[in-house]
């Protein structure tokens, strides 16, 4: 089984600017991201992202727009030598319409321990907001919480040990 390590985009792996992050020019990856996830990768992590864009519902911008921001968090990461296994979204949002995948629920989650066979009892989620922790325990892996914008090289760290 693989070990997974799962994270919330904005405000842990690119910087939280507010309301939603509209343009890819606002997109901007946290200078911390680079060494934690390389750790974690040179020490058989898959690596995640799990996150909602409900401005996509909102028509505050677009899928591919999303996809721009996305497909260059992953080359940069490439570059940094590792990457994301995948990176999985919730385009909804509760103003628009109900959804299932939309954090807190964990359905994003289980959908990759199921596709990845990950080992729950050695996999984890980061995330800057209480529903990232809730998705993360319903789908019966840790879950941490931290600061926006907040390094996590501690938690990286206490994982690997």
């Amino acid at each position: 089984m693989n070990k997974g390590a799962f994270f919330d985009r904005d405000g842990v792996l690119n910087y939280e600017i507010g309301d939603y992050i509209k343009q890819f020019q606002d997109f901007k990856i946290l200078p911390h991201v680079y060494n934690n996830l390389k750790k974690l990768y040179d020490n058989g992590y898959l690596i995640f992202v799990i996150t909602n864009q409900g401005g996509i519902a909102k028509k505050q911008y677009s899928k591919k727009t999303l996809n721009e921001m996305h497909d260059f968090l992953q080359q940069e990461c490439i570059k940094h030598g590792f990457e994301f296994t995948e990176m999985y979204f919730c385009p909804h949002h509760p103003e628009t319409s109900n959804c299932l995948c939309r954090k807190p629920g964990s359905i994003m989650v289980e959908k990759a321990i199921a596709k990845y066979n990950i080992n729950k009892e050695k996999s984890f989620m980061v995330g800057d907001k209480e529903r990232d922790v809730t998705c993360a325990n319903d789908a019966g892996i840790r879950g941490y919480l931290i600061e926006a914008n907040e390094d996590f090289i501690d938690i990286v760290n206490k994982e690997l040990n």
